[in-house]
């Protein structure tokens, strides 16, 4: 009978996702479960050391959450890897705002 705990190391781009599921020893963090799972090997160029990282949706680092070297995985935990984002959402709200702005003001709601 082995002590290691199940856990999982999911990546995805808008073409293809990967959950891969492991067996690491008691005590390991999120940032050793992502380098032992191997998924670099799925998604050549992936930064897995900086990319962003999160349990459950929940993000390492931030919120009272420990960052990634220092979060202990546990029994069933999938830790997501997460791509950069390529635009700020904020700026992208801002910029279909004044958009649809400018379709009012213009008489071109329709479109």
């Amino acid at each position: 009978m082995s002590d290691k705990i199940k856990v999982e190391v999911a990546y995805a781009t808008p073409e293809k996702q990967k959950i891969l599921t492991l067996m690491v020893d008691p005590g390991t963090t999120a940032e050793e479960t992502v380098m032992q799972s191997g998924i670099d090997q799925h998604f050549p160029g992936i930064d897995m050391v900086a990319a962003p990282k999160g349990i459950f949706g929940n993000a390492l680092g931030a919120r009272g959450m420990p960052e990634a070297n220092e979060y202990v995985m546990k029994e069933g935990d999938r830790i997501e890897i997460y791509r950069p984002l390529i635009a700020d959402p904020k700026e992208v709200r801002k910029q279909r705002a004044a958009e649809a702005a400018v379709r009012r003001a213009s008489g071109k709601e329709s479109e």
